[in-house]
This record gives C-alpha cells, sequence and structure tokens, in this order.
C-alpha cells in the first residue's frame, strides 16, 4: 500500500511539472523515454533468444 501511495505521489508530481513545461518540451521528453524503452524491450527481447 505505501509503494501505491508513493507512486501516486511521484505521478502527480510528474504531471505537475509536465503542466508548466513547453508542449515541444514535453513531446520531445515523451519520445526520448519511448525510444529508451523501446531500445530497452527489444534489448531484452534479443537476450532471451539466444
Amino acid at each position: 500500500m505505501f509503494f501505491l501511495v508513493a507512486a501516486l505521489l511521484l505521478l502527480g508530481m510528474a504531471l505537475g511539472a509536465v503542466a508548466h513545461l513547453p508542449l515541444s518540451f514535453t513531446v520531445l521528453a515523451a519520445a526520448g523515454i519511448a525510444a529508451w524503452l523501446g531500445a530497452f524491450a527489444l534489448r531484452e527481447r534479443l537476450a532471451r533468444r539466444s
């Protein structure tokens, strides 16, 4: 339960920060995070095959 409360608190803080940033920066940061997660998923998938 503590983990859930902490996660929701951090999410609220992150969304609050995003509301004050320019839209172009927010989109660029989201694209960077998506690329990072995609690269990680691809690396993990290839590691499981070998």
